[in-house]
Order: C-alpha cells, then sequence, then structure tokens
C-alpha cells in the first residue's frame, strides 16, 4: 500500500503511527496546577534526548473532541514543572485509570488509589508506587496545529533523579527488577520484557 498521510483523518493517521512505532515507553506524568490540584496522566509519545544537558520529551495531543490543551500540558505551562514515573507491571491497572479525561479539578492519583510522595527538587509529587522517578524543569515547548489530532512536544530537563535501591547495580538500572511495561495500539500493552535477546554492536568490521 501507499499511503499519503495529508489525505488521511486526523484518527487514521493515528492508528497508522500507534501501530508502527512500537513498543513504546510510558511516561505516567504528574502535574499541579497553581491551586495545588494534581494531574497524574500516561503518554506513551516519551523518549530521551540526550544525556548533558539530561533532556527527556513527551508529545501530549490535543483533546480528540474540541482540540483543547489537556491538563497536564495546561499545568506545565502554567508552572514549568512534573515528573516523569516510569511504570511497572504491578500497577498498570492504576495506571490505566488515570487515562480517563476526568474533570481538572479532580485529583487522578486519590481516584486511582496511587500514592504521592514529596518530590526533591519540584512542586509536583512523585507516585509512591513507580520505582524510578524523573523531576524535571520545562525546557521547551513546540506546538503543532490547533485542532484534534494535534500535538506539543514537552522537553523536560531531568533536575532529579530517584531509582529504587534494588534496581542500581554498577550504575545501571536492572531491567529484570524495574518490570517496566509498554505500549502497543489499540487497547494492547505489552507484558515486561517478553522474549528478550542480545546482539552485540560490531566494533570493526574489517
Amino acid at each position: 500500500m501507499e499511503i499519503t498521510p495529508g489525505n488521511l483523518e486526523w484518527k487514521d493517521a493515528y492508528k497508522l503511527l500507534v501501530g508502527s512505532i512500537l513498543p513504546r515507553p510510558i511516561a505516567f506524568v504528574t502535574t499541579i496546577n497553581e491551586m495545588g490540584i494534581v494531574n497524574a496522566a500516561p503518554f506513551s509519545f516519551f523518549t530521551a534526548i540526550c544525556a548533558d544537558p539530561m533532556l527527556i520529551c513527551f508529545s501530549p495531543m490535543r483533546r480528540g473532541t474540541d482540540g483543547k490543551k489537556k491538563d497536564t500540558l495546561a499545568n506545565i505551562e502554567e508552572t514549568r514543572e512534573f515528573v516523569i514515573n516510569i511504570v511497572s507491571e504491578d500497577w498498570t491497572e492504576k495506571m490505566n485509570i488515570c487515562a480517563t479525561e476526568f474533570p481538572a479539578e479532580m485529583d487522578e492519583l486519590d481516584i486511582s488509589g496511587l500514592w504521592k510522595e514529596s518530590s526533591q527538587m519540584v512542586k509536583p509529587p512523585r507516585v509512591k508506587e513507580s520505582k524510578i522517578h524523573l523531576e524535571c524543569s520545562l525546557y521547551q515547548v513546540l506546538h503543532f496545529g490547533e485542532h484534534p489530532g494535534a500535538g506539543s512536544l514537552v522537553i523536560g530537563k531531568v533536575e532529579h533523579v530517584h531509582v529504587a535501591e534494588e534496581l542500581y547495580e554498577k550504575g545501571r538500572i536492572n531491567t529484570d527488577k524495574l518490570k517496566p511495561v509498554g505500549r502497543m495500539a489499540g487497547q494492547m500493552y505489552t507484558k515486561p520484557l517478553g522474549d528478550v535477546f542480545e546482539l552485540v554492536r560490531k566494533t570493526n568490521l574489517r
């Protein structure tokens, strides 16, 4: 098949993206507005940018109904702070509750039963159940479009990292103990790790 994105409805273009780019890591983002109300939501358009400065990014799309900004993005633009909580297998059901579009005045962590912990460098709380937290300040935000299907790129500078002691071994994260969850297309997720294999990068092809 040959497909020209400009000829697609945005929902069809979205399905093409999420069905092609996978599995995707999940950024469970906690923010807080100036009234002190906490928001928590998962985003699977998420990756690292560089190590020095330590920058990460995620992309919240506009609401599919009216094209308005989601609470996460509005809070970040308002306060310039957020926390990325890495999702593990044991609390994915509670994470999924937070994917619901609740009114801005409702606290998703309270609704889902997840616990808050104070952050070290930023005001938004961490999720206690998460084994890795990236406390971030807003580095840059870029907007693309104003309609349903449009989105933004949020770039965060990692100001502080929390890692559960049992994960950290000789400067590396033990993935088996982290049990990260990935997002597939539709309602599907990847189980932690699944079938993995090692492929050593070649250093000399002569």
